[in-house]
């Protein structure tokens, strides 16, 4: 309004003077000097606005369009930090630290985490519609310290693990996002995220209950965990590698166990696209083990037993898993196992020749007989088994792996159990150890034929007195009121359970065979270079070798090579090695 009265003055002389302030600005001076800096008028007004924020903060309604002409104003006069925004950061952050101090023990972590985005919207909001946008890193930086810095871990420590294990997407997403906007918070999410994932994993690989489902849990596990990373931390690189890492750490924990990897019968109702998606998670978790050299020798005997006994889902199945290993370590890992399934297909075509040469004989047999022809060198090996064979069987001299008895029902049996079911064209009853005089059968494996026989769902022999299990004084007879709706009745085995001196062998066998392969490296190496540092020749041996060893165990077969005139130590340099040619 003054300058207003006084234009006339404003646009002639004052314009022709240089030194002196325009009216507007001369009025703003007088104003800031003799009004708003004045102590109680700058207090009080403050105090007001400080007041109308915090009920604003407290949920209820104000003038904002009062407090934006007042804020205005301050700043227009350029006391608006001074006056006013120190106290309003000061005012903020003891509002904050008390309110993240509360609702840290009061709230679940969903809630606070839902809690923090709305303060964090409602603080945005007042900067957009009356606070001066010099007021929004400061202020945004407060909220997001005193509600969610301060409390980083306690928040991981409280809720991490929950939000994990109940899929919670919505709240590990805004997660994610708040410690993104904190300094050190994707580091330590990350560190969580990484013990996390190891604690879960380890307790599913060192679980022996849990052994069962280990393999399908494992998939499980990783494909929740992948769908974490993907749709909650923003495919981050560093969660991904950390995930890799702790399924790597975990995995090889207990090294002997995450290498049963199945395709049993009970895969049988997937589909071969189904199978296939299996198969390629699989080999994720493949990728993560270690001693690829040990789960070759318990995946040899695993394969060996689907096949010989008919177990395996399927044999393009089968096959593709192969390829996949083929393709992840080369044709030298896979060379036994290809040579197991030419085994098979040779052996089928056998029987087909050999069937046809059984039924141009003058007097064709009326049992059928399945045997397989397998490479002593690419199969387990087996402890050989003396058996007294009947002359309706002893006339094939083979060492069969299935027959059909054949009668009213047609019976497709093992040998085993074929030479217990003849016994009983001789006699009435037999006791366990009157059968075992008779076959000659090793105790442990009659037990389990005698099983499959009297104890599993088609039950050709009567065990006296009943019960699930073959006892030292049980007998058996014929069960004459047999029946079944089906004419030919495979009459399944009982499968021996892994001993633990079994996956013992196995992996003294692995652990003899890697001490071959160190040797071999180490000379061959030696002969290319001749003379070699230790640290050297170590480092190189580590390049060459595919299974994890200790540096104390390469110095072992080291010496062992100098005691074997090998290679020899330098005289003067003793950490130095010669070949010796």
């Amino acid at each position: 309004m003054i300058r207003s009265i006084f234009l006339f003055l404003d646009r002639t002389y004052v314009l022709q003077n240089s030194l002196l302030p325009s009216i507007w600005d001369t009025g703003l001076e007088l104003f800031r000097t003799h009004i708003v800096s004045d102590s109680g008028v700058q207090k009080r007004t403050v105090d007001g606005i400080l007041e109308q924020i915090e009920l604003e903060r407290n949920g209820e309604t104000i003038d904002r369009s009062l407090l934006r002409s007042l804020l205005g104003m301050l700043s227009d006069l350029q006391v608006y930090r001074d006056s006013f925004e120190e106290r309003f950061l000061i005012e903020t952050n003891r509002l904050y630290a008390a309110e993240g101090q509360r609702l840290m023990q009061e709230r679940d972590v969903p809630e606070y985490l839902h809690h923090v985005a709305r303060r964090l919207e409602e603080e945005n909001d007042r900067i957009m519609s009356y606070l001066d946008q010099s007021t929004q890193k400061p202020l945004i930086n407060c909220v997001e310290k005193q509600l969610l810095g301060e409390h980083m871990t306690a928040i991981l420590q409280k809720g991490l693990g929950t939000l994990l294990d109940e899929n919670r997407v919505t709240e590990l997403t805004l997660l994610y996002l708040l410690f993104s906007k904190v300094k050190g918070g994707l580091p330590t999410l990350l560190q969580f995220w990484r013990d996390y994932i190891k604690s879960f994993g380890g307790e599913i690989v060192c679980t022996p209950e849990k052994d069962k489902d280990m393999v399908q849990d494992l998939l499980d596990f990783k494909d929740k965990m992948d769908n974490v990373a993907q749709s909650c931390f923003a495919r981050n690189e560093g969660f991904i590698n950390a995930m890799k890492e702790a399924f790597e750490t975990f995995i090889n924990k207990r090294p002997n166990k995450p290498h049963v990897i199945t395709l049993r019968a009970g895969n049988k109702e997937a589909t071969e696209e189904e199978l296939e998606r299996i198969l390629d998670k699989i080999m994720i978790i493949f990728r993560f083990i270690h001693g690829k050299d040990v789960f070759e020798a318990f995946y040899k005997k695993d394969l060996a037993k689907r096949l010989l006994v008919g177990k395996s889902a399927s044999v393009d199945a089968e096959k593709s898993m192969l390829s996949k290993l083929k393709h992840e370590c080369g044709a030298a890992f896979t060379s036994k196992l290809e040579g197991m399934f030419k085994d098979m297909e040779l052996s089928k075509d056998i029987m087909i020749q050999f069937k046809q040469y059984i039924q141009n004989q003058s007097e064709p047999s009326n049992i059928e007989l399945t045997v397989n022809i397998l490479t002593m060198g690419y199969w387990p090996s087996y402890t050989p088994m003396e058996v007294h064979l009947p002359p309706e069987v002893s006339i094939f001299m083979f060492g069969c792996c299935s027959s059909d008895y054949l009668g009213k029902k047609e019976l497709q049996v093992s040998l085993f159990q074929t030479l217990v079911l003849l016994m009983f064209n001789e006699g009435e009853e037999f006791s366990m150890e009157e059968i075992r005089t008779a076959t000659g059968i090793e105790e442990g494996e009659l037990r389990r034929t005698l099983q499959s026989l009297a104890c599993g769902k088609a039950r050709v022999l009567n065990k006296n007195p009943r019960g699930k299990d073959v006892e030292d004084g049980d007998r058996f007879n014929f069960n004459n009121d047999f029946k079944h709706k089906l004419f030919r009745i495979k009459i399944n085995q009982i499968q021996m359970k892994e001993t633990v001196e079994e996956q013992v062998s196995t992996t003294e066998r692995v652990f003899q065979d890697r001490q071959y392969q160190i040797d071999a490296a180490v000379v061959r190496i030696m002969k290319m270079r001749k003379t070699l540092s230790h640290n050297l020749l170590v480092s190189e041996l580590y390049n060459q070798l595919k299974f994890p060893v200790k540096p104390g165990d390469l110095k072992k077969r080291i010496e062992s090579l100098i005691d074997r005139d090998y290679m020899e130590r330098d005289k003067e340099t003793p950490n130095q090695y010669h070949y010796v040619a």
